[in-house]
C-alpha cells in the first residue's frame, strides 16, 4: 500500500440559537500523511510540545481504540487549524484516527459508523458532522445515535478572528429557563434553519448574530465580541459568533465585506489577535491513496 493521505476541514459551531447543532466546516485543514511502517508510532508535526509525537498522540490513540493490531507507522501532520481555538482540531486529529484505522485495517465501515465512533470519543456532535460530511451539519444525538443531515450553506465565506491563546471562555448555560424564552429560542432555531435551506441569508446572519443562552463569562471574549459586531454592523454585516469555547470569533458574509472588515479590524489596537478570510468547505473529510 502506497502512501494515504487524509484531509478534514476545521469546523465552526454555536451559530446563533444552533448552538450543540448547527455545525459549519471551514477551507482550512488538518492534512496528514501515513507514510511506512516503522518499529514504533512516530507523528511528525509542528504544531507544539503539548502534542505528543508518540502513541499517545490522538490520532494513534484513536486508531488502536478502533484496531489495537495495525502495525505502527510514521505519520506526518501538516494543519492550518490553530489548536485549542474553538476550531474543531481535536475533533479533526479523531476522525484521521478513524479514517487511518478504516484504511489500514480493512474495516470497511460506512460513513455513519464512523461518525458514531467519532461521537463516541469526541462527543462534539456538531463538529464530528461537519469534519465528516463538510458544509453546513445539522446534528442531535437521540438514544446515544448521532442522527446528522448535511445541507447547504449560503453562497457566503468566513472571517476567523483568532484571540491569543490563554484562559478559555465558556458559555454560562442556565440552569432552567422559562417557557417563553424556550418557546422564542426553538422559533428562532427553526426559522434559522428555514433561512438556511432557503439561501436566505439577511434572515439567517440577523438571527446567528443574535444572544442565546447567556453570554461568555470571560470579559475579554466577549467585549472582542462586541467591537467586531459594531465593526461589522457599520459594513453591513450580521452572522458574528464565537466558535465552541473559543477564543475564535467568527463572521459570515459576503467576501468583498469580509475583506474591508479584515483590513479595519487589523489597525484597530483594542484588538489583539489574528485575521484571515476563507471559504466553506463543502466536502468534509476526504482520503486519497487507499
Amino acid at each position: 500500500m502506497g502512501k494515504i493521505i487524509i484531509r478534514v476541514p476545521a469546523t465552526v459551531s454555536n451559530l446563533g440559537p444552533g448552538i450543540d447543532s448547527l455545525g459549519l466546516a471551514l477551507h482550512l485543514y488538518y492534512t496528514v500523511i501515513v507514510e511506512e511502517e516503522t518499529d514504533h508510532w512516530r507523528v511528525n508535526h509542528a504544531l507544539g510540545e503539548n502534542i505528543p509525537h508518540d502513541e499517545h498522540n490522538l490520532i494513534v490513540q484513536t486508531i488502536l481504540r478502533l484496531d489495537p493490531k495495525i502495525h505502527p507507522h510514521q505519520l506526518t501532520v501538516m494543519s492550518d487549524i490553530p489548536v485549542e481555538h474553538g476550531l474543531g482540531s481535536s475533533t479533526t486529529a479523531v476522525i484521521v484516527g478513524i479514517k487511518i484505522a478504516n484504511a489500514l485495517g480493512n474495516l470497511d465501515l460506512s460513513i455513519d459508523e464512523q461518525m458514531q465512533i467519532g461521537n463516541q470519543i469526541e462527543a462534539h456532535s456538531e463538529n464530528v458532522a461537519a469534519g465528516f460530511l463538510g458544509d453546513l451539519t445539522v446534528s442531535k444525538v437521540i438514544d446515544g445515535k448521532l442522527i446528522a443531515i448535511k445541507s447547504q450553506m449560503p453562497d457566503v465565506a468566513a472571517m476567523m478572528f483568532v484571540m491569543p491563546r490563554g484562559k478559555v471562555g465558556k458559555i454560562e448555560l442556565p440552569k432552567q429557563i422559562d417557557g417563553q424564552s424556550a418557546l422564542d429560542s426553538s422559533n428562532d432555531a427553526n426559522l434559522l434553519v428555514a433561512a438556511l435551506l432557503n439561501d436566505n441569508w439577511p434572515v439567517a446572519a440577523k438571527l446567528i448574530d443574535g444572544t442565546y443562552f447567556g453570554e461568555r463569562n470571560l470579559k475579554r471574549d466577549q467585549d472582542n465580541l462586541n467591537l467586531i459586531k459594531t465593526a461589522a454592523h457599520q459594513l453591513g454585516i450580521y452572522g458574528t459568533f464565537i466558535s465552541g469555547t473559543g477564543p475564535v470569533i467568527v463572521s459570515l458574509g459576503k467576501r468583498e465585506l469580509l475583506l474591508k472588515l479584515r483590513d479595519q479590524l487589523r489597525t484597530d489596537e483594542r484588538l489583539d489577535g489574528r485575521v484571515r478570510v476563507m471559504d466553506l468547505d463543502r466536502d468534509g473529510a476526504t482520503v486519497r491513496g487507499e
